[in-house]
């Protein structure tokens, strides 16, 4: 029986904040892999990874530590059609398990609710209903989640610890490349093959909702996170905050 096959103890949330603080240290100069292959040990398949469908880089980190393991991707039901065709081919095409996670409200409902084009109306409030309550709900039976967040993505994540505590969800949250560039990204997916969102190669570096108010191509020397909500004063969507 592996390491990650073993039954994994149940752990108060007092216990998970100790020890993501001990691995926030421990950890910080860890290599990706190392960091991943610690969340398979310490979590086993109480551990799940989150993914926009950006790239596959996280998720295929995340299979090889813990093949099978638990990817959420959240279906705001206003996707490019590339970004479903990323998730598709992510569950075809690595050994992993796609979960896809819906909003309480379909669209037509939340606009019968609360008018259409909330995105462009109260951004905050879209993303609230249709990202983060979703996710809340969904990891309720992990005691951690992986991310892709990096530092160097824009001022906002500069600062993003490797592994911390989430109090908002009392779970360990771990992100294996905070540390790596985009040059960091670029070799690894060569290295593997990653699997890419056809939009980034298409003046898409950040790649959220459909609509021009959620994402945008972003112009020569904005850093990635410029296209998101450009015109809302808006660089989160609630997930991280």
């Amino acid at each position: 029986m592996t390491s990650t096959e073993t039954e994994i103890p149940t752990r108060t949330p007092e216990e998970l904040e100790a020890l993501a603080v001990r691995a926030g240290e421990e950890l910080e100069h860890a290599s990706a892999q190392e960091v991943m292959r610690w969340a398979a040990e310490t979590f086993g398949r109480r551990f799940a990874v989150t993914s926009s469908m950006e790239d596959a880089v996280v998720a295929h980190l995340a299979s090889t530590a813990l093949p099978g393991v638990d990817v959420i991707f959240l279906d705001t039901g206003y996707h490019f059609p590339e970004t479903i065709g990323t998730r598709d081919a992510v569950a075809e095409v690595y050994p992993v398990n796609v979960i896809t996670l819906t909003p309480r409200q379909t669209v037509a409902e939340q606009d019968a609710e609360y008018g259409p084009r909330l995105h462009d109306r109260d951004p905050d409030l879209c993303c609230a209903l249709r990202k983060v309550e979703p996710l809340n709900r969904g990891l309720a039976g992990y005691d951690a989640w992986a991310t892709g967040l990096r530092r160097d993505e824009s001022p906002t994540r500069a600062n993003t610890p490797v592994v911390s505590y989430d109090p908002k969800r009392q779970k360990v949250k771990i992100a294996p490349i905070a540390r790596w560039t985009q040059a960091d990204v670029d070799a690894y997916v060569a290295e593997h093959g990653i699997l890419l969102n056809l939009l980034l190669s298409d003046g898409y570096a950040s790649i959220g909702c459909a609509p021009e108010s959620c994402t945008r191509r972003i112009l020569a020397g904005e850093d990635p996170r410029s296209g998101r909500w450009s015109n809302a004063g808006k660089t989160e969507c609630g997930i991280h905050l």
